[in-house]
């Protein structure tokens, strides 16, 4: 099989790439790199089964071409991170939408699968936990740019089912539940690499709001197992599913938890969020899946514990600092 990886570069992407190579798929990768890295996917570079793209959704000639040339379109290109999309409220929406809807366009002249990667941020506001595919989706204002993210990705959803209702195009709509693991950057406002890191370097752990707020963390093998299993699913065509960890945890006893693991000196600091993001920000207090129709549909349910998530993440962020150190006095002793 073909695949094609819009936002190949980026953690998750380079991570399903990586998968789909080790069991013999040949997998071609579309990034801009403005939130991938090369560093991702270069250990993949040597693969003769694998090519990569340098440039934009946007650009419709190379997307058309490339999707043309695939068998499964893996659409997981898009603005991530709150602090990106707080910052960039236009490039958010830009990105998402109008992304999604040349992906769509182009797949959809020969009917070729698409998996579209949403996120929980469309539940918004909504209290009943955990959350079900088919509940409600409940957002804050317009004049609040956090739910900017979370309406644009509503609008994805919207727009691949309609593909598939109308046109007859097989879509699959994943709503993915904080993917943590190693190679993720915390450069965006991702929460756990930003903590390990801290921790790693005995600075403050930095928690936003008055850390009530919980989360389930999802470990990326368990997130790429589940979109492989589902883009091999004919049943999950047309439907949306959720991808993630039940295993619930707030986030100050997140930052506790990785000060323990990693033996860190860190103190732990609260940082409101109208200092951390913008004033008036509003956030979730909780955001657990449902993950029964992922199950019933592929069998399988993310299962890594988040003390092994905190370890992988550790031990990645050890291995940069033990490189760099290499790398420094080996350029030192050639000067």
């Amino acid at each position: 099989m073909r695949y094609l990886i819009t936002g190949g570069a980026g953690f998750i992407g380079s991570h399903l790439a990586e998968r789909l190579l080790d069991r013999g798929d040949r997998v071609v990768l579309l990034d801009n790199l403005s939130t991938g890295s090369m560093d991702n996917i270069r250990h993949l570079k040597s693969s003769e089964r694998m090519e990569y793209h340098l440039d934009n959704i946007e650009n419709r000639q190379l997307v058309a071409e490339l999707v043309d040339d695939a068998d499964v379109v893996v659409h997981l290109a898009a603005a991530v991170g709150v602090k990106l999309i707080v910052e960039s409220p236009v490039k958010t929406i830009e990105t998402n939408v109008n992304g999604t809807q040349l992906i769509l366009e182009a797949a959809c002249k020969k009917k070729k699968l698409v998996l579209t990667a949403s996120t929980s941020e469309v539940y918004g506001k909504n209290t009943n936990v955990p959350f079900h595919e088919d509940a409600d989706l409940v957002l804050g204002p317009t004049t609040k740019g956090r739910w900017s993210y979370a309406a644009s990705k509503a609008l994805d959803e919207f727009l691949a089912l309609s593909y598939w209702k109308e046109k007859k195009l097989p879509v699959i709509v994943v709503r993915l539940f904080n993917t943590v693991g190693p190679r993720q950057t915390g450069r965006y406002g991702m929460v756990l690499p930003n903590f390990v890191k801290s921790a790693l370097d005995n600075t403050v752990i930095s928690v936003y709001g008055n850390g009530k707020q919980s989360r389930c963390f999802c470990d990326v093998r368990d997130t790429v197992e589940g979109l492989i299993r589902l883009m091999d699913t004919a049943r999950s065509i047309g439907e949306v599913i959720n991808v993630g960890n039940t295993e619930e945890i707030t986030i100050e006893d997140l930052a506790q938890r990785v000060k323990d693991r990693t033996g860190s000196s860190s103190p732990i600091e609260y940082v409101p969020y109208d200092k951390a993001y913008e004033p008036g920000f509003e956030d979730m207090m909780r955001r657990v899946p449902s993950v029964e129709k992922l199950q019933a549909l592929t069998g399988f349910r993310p299962r890594t514990s988040l003390d092994e998530i905190i370890d992988r993440v550790a031990s990645f962020f050890q291995q940069k600092l033990e490189d760099a150190d290499l790398h420094r006095v080996a350029t030192t002793s050639a000067d």
